[in-house]
């Protein structure tokens, strides 16, 4: 059987990732495609301790929960989807860890190191916004962790995404970078499922 395809989806808070996430699996499973949709912090009792716990770990040690928690994700849930042909997508994953934790002290490398060896998707997706955009989103919806409650949190967030884009594609990350200021979700979402289809083309005509 064909590997699968894994897709990842970071960005900002209030750039529409889980929506965008929940839009291209529906699109992709009308297509008649085989697709997990998935998310980081995992949906285990490590991950549900960290989403629950931002406010009580602080650095290193929640950057080291959170390795824990994706390493884990990618060997009991991400690889085996994989090898079974699945198209994985995943509402966050390492660019997240790489902006996240730089805000909260750590530099690329260290967090580079504690996450590694990991899958590089076949399509890293970074939706970034205009920080007042964002800041707007986040104020209607309300913040889900201390770094979403910073004053200066949605443009911090937004110059590290797009410092992070342009490191990992110098790494030869396949990443696609989307500006969602003024997308609607299904604009973003067609943006993401074309790309996808594409690879999946591509992939065909290559015979693998």
């Amino acid at each position: 059987m064909a590997r699968g395809l894994f897709v990842s989806l970071d960005g900002p808070g209030g750039t529409g990732k889980t929506t965008t996430a929940a839009l291209v699996r529906d699109e992709l499973a009308a297509h008649g495609l085989q697709v997990h949709r998935t998310a980081e912090p995992s949906p285990t009792p490590l991950g549900q301790l960290i989403r629950a716990s931002t406010d009580t770990y602080h650095g290193i040690a929640l950057a080291c929960l959170i390795a824990g928690d994706r390493h884990h994700h990618l060997a009991a849930e991400i690889r085996p989807r994989l090898e079974s042909g699945a198209i994985v997508i995943s509402d966050r994953y390492l660019p997240a860890s790489l902006v996240l934790q730089r805000m909260d002290g750590l530099d690329w490398d260290t967090i580079w190191q504690l996450n590694a060896p990991v899958v590089v998707p076949d399509l890293a997706v970074i939706l970034n916004a205009d920080p007042e955009i964002l800041a707007s989103r986040l104020g209607g919806r309300g913040a889900h962790s201390r770094f979403e409650r910073l004053a200066e949190g949605p443009a911090i967030e937004s110059s590290l995404y797009r410092d992070t884009a342009v490191r990992l594609v110098a790494l030869g990350w396949p990443v696609c970078d989307i500006d969602t200021t003024a997308s609607t979700s299904d604009e973003v979402a067609a943006i993401v499922t074309d790309r996808i289809l594409t690879l999946l083309a591509d992939r065909s005509a290559d015979g693998s």
